[in-house]
């Protein structure tokens, strides 16, 4: 049943998909209004396809239907509810069908926002780009990567379970859901880039009306990295949450383009310049997706992250090829009318500062690039086995970071065309003499080293900076009759919010790298061990037992207070130990506690490992801020602003029509 019901619902979506594209195809040639209208009608039976296939999908998980090799394979009927409910998203197939279910809902709700215009060109070729993208991974979840594929013999009485990192902690039910909300929410503006570049229509109106969309792609995909991050501090039991893993550098490589990406695109909207860069930035995001859906689910890369192989490589690479290689040749053949008409008056002007901030985000993302992807190639070429680890990476995006740090603070200081060097000194002098003092603080308290007291410098001048402008804008606000919250609102508003969760982010990155501790200790029974500056007091193991698992945890007494309850947990009988630490956070400094050796019998000695990292909590605290300040950004602006906006993009912002197939 739920397989005829899944099976059902991906032929749906992958023929509702293909019957968009051809009536979409039809439209456009022959400049045909009621069939661009149709079109739209197909992206929502796509998505009426998908959530068949994923109700089906869960349906089975939810009643322990082994019939389905993929229910066998990632579900047990120990497995508690929210395991079982996230299930369909702990290996290759379903992931893909989450993948498809976010795509079409996407598509569905850009069909939706642009009801109103569904015969013009540009609406008409986006929906033609979607649809070919969600006939692509309709195609590989009906194909190669089909979940709804049955056990050939016996049935079996009960499941594999999902692989044991993925039962141990909820973050499972989020982190991938709002990672994939955000790569897959950057199709919305790739296929509008391909839209203009194919109609010819290549003033800013596509901007505007796609701004939204990439800030909100931006912000779910910022939130998802950052959760990934907490779950492999709380998962994995290392003691980190950022190891400069393939898997991890895959998912921040689009981030960093789409970043360059929404502060390039505002020196467009207002000088009409770096058009050919935001285009490219636009299609190296997207091509950026599925190259990190390749690395994640390819099988070629070996990562604590990545719990699935599949053959799917060269379909995935395949699709990349074409996705590029269609970008790069539309703006090629655009490349006479993509031409700005002027260029950057002063180094020392908003975009000025803006394009070196793209320079430094393009090279970030290169060296990022190069080290996950030059091990596979030279592989690939010779046979050689090499790993780039954490050294390589830190030497070179330390400096990037802390330069980003800097134009963080300067930009928005910076008025368009040029500045005065007075006036960038009067706005900047309260963020200046903020970074002072906090490095002389720092050093009255002990703090040492170059590259800490640089990025503590550089946060307190970016936070300042940003502070300013806030209040500013506040005060705006409020002078004009407005609720002094409204300071808040709008694209640069929300965007200082978020520069803000930036900041506080490479501020905890600097103190949990720089001044982070660890030791091995091993302690006897009722016996007491310090370790910087505090106790930690060894009180008994408990073995545990419970459908889903077995194990042991021993209680670490610290500072004669709060009992710390680091485990091993093995997860079936012929199963590895998972280690599950137990973590004391707080505002300045976390105690992270993992069982690396349990006692061969009853109360007899154990060993741990112990790590103090100051400032830790922050790294979440402003993963919070910053998806705060994307959806400020993302929320409509005053009526002043959206009328200049409008002013400078009247192609698409305005609601004058034009001709279906229009040049």
């Amino acid at each position: 049943m739920n397989a005829v019901l899944g099976q059902t619902g991906v032929l749906l979506g992958l023929v509702a998909s293909i019957a968009g594209i051809v009536t979409a195809v039809y439209g456009l040639a022959r400049r045909r209004p009621s069939a661009l209208r149709h079109a739209g009608t197909y992206t929502y039976l796509a998505l009426a396809g998908a959530v068949l296939a994923t109700i089906a999908m869960e349906r089975a998980f939810l009643t322990h239907d082994f019939s389905l090799v993929f229910v066998a394979n990632n579900n047990s009927r120990e497995t508690p509810l929210l395991y079982t409910i996230t299930g369909m998203w702990s290996a290759l197939q379903g992931s893909i069908l989450l993948w498809v279910l976010i795509l079409t809902g996407y598509l569905a709700a850009m069909t939706r926002r642009f009801a109103d215009r569904a015969t013009d060109a540009v609406v008409g070729w986006a929906k033609l780009a979607g649809l070919v993208v969600a006939t692509f991974f309709f195609a590989l979840i009906a194909g190669p990567a089909n979940p709804f594929v049955t056990v050939s013999g016996p049935i079996p009485p009960d499941g594999v379970g999902p692989n044991p990192l993925l039962q141990d902690n909820a973050l499972v039910a989020i982190h991938p859901v709002f990672l994939y909300l955000g790569l897959v929410g950057f199709t919305i503006p790739f296929v509008f880039a391909i839209a203009t570049l194919a109609t010819g229509r290549l003033g800013e109106g596509w901007l505007a009306e796609t701004r939204r969309w990439t800030i909100f792609a931006w912000g779910f995909l910022s939130i998802g990295i950052v959760l990934g991050a907490w779950w492999s501090y709380q998962v994995l039991g290392w003691g980190g949450f950022w190891a400069w893993d393939p898997v991890e550098n895959a998912a921040l490589l689009p981030w960093l383009c789409a970043t360059a990406f929404i502060h390039s695109v505002m020196v467009q909207e207002r000088r009409g310049l770096l058009r050919v860069w935001n285009l490219s930035l636009v299609i190296a995001t997207f091509s950026l997706t599925i190259l990190c859906t390749f690395l994640t689910r390819s099988g070629v890369l070996v990562s604590v992250h990545s719990f699935t192989e599949s053959d799917i490589g060269p379909e995935l690479l395949a699709f990349l090829g074409l996705a590029a290689a269609a970008g790069i040749g539309l703006i090629a053949w655009r490349g006479d009318r993509l031409r700005s008409p002027g260029g950057i008056d002063a180094a020392l002007s908003r975009e000025g500062a803006f394009l070196v901030n793209n320079l430094l985000l393009a090279g970030f993302a290169f060296v990022v690039l190069l080290g996950t992807v030059f091990p596979l190639l030279l592989q690939a070429l010779d046979g050689q086995q090499i790993t780039i680890g954490r050294p390589y990476f830190d030497a070179l995006t330390v400096p990037i970071g802390l330069a980003l740090l800097f134009f963080m603070a300067i930009g928005p200081a910076l008025a368009w065309r040029k500045t005065g060097g007075t006036t960038l000194g009067r706005r900047l002098a309260v963020p200046a003499w903020s970074a002072l003092a906090v490095i002389v603080i720092c050093v009255a308290a002990g703090i040492r080293g170059l590259t800490p007291l640089t990025a503590f410098g550089l946060g307190a001048f970016a936070a300042a900076a940003a502070l300013r402008q806030l209040v500013l804008a506040t005060i705006a606000a409020h002078r004009q009759g407005h609720g002094a919250w409204r300071g808040l609102v709008g694209r640069s508003n929300g965007g200082m919010v978020a520069h803000l969760g930036v900041v506080v982010i490479a501020v905890g990155l600097a103190a949990a790298m720089s001044f982070g501790q660890r030791t091995e200790i091993t302690l006897r029974h009722g016996q007491v061990a310090r370790f910087d500056g505090a106790t930690l007091r060894y009180v008994g193991t408990t073995s545990f037992s419970t459908p889903q698992r077995s194990g042991v945890s021993a209680a670490i007494v610290l500072n004669g207070g709060k009992v710390l309850r680091p485990e091993i947990s093995q997860f079936g009988a012929n199963t590895e130990g998972i280690g599950t630490p137990a973590i004391d956070s707080g505002p300045f400094r976390d105690w992270y506690v993992t069982l690396a050796r349990s006692p061969a019998h009853g109360n007899g000695p154990v060993t741990i490992d112990v790590i103090v990292q100051p400032l830790v909590f922050w790294l979440w605290v402003g993963g919070l801020i910053v998806g705060v300040g994307a959806a400020l950004a993302a929320l409509p602006a005053r009526r002043r602003e959206r009328v200049r906006v409008q002013a400078a993009a009247p192609a698409l912002a305005s609601p004058r029509r034009e001709p279906v197939g229009a040049r």
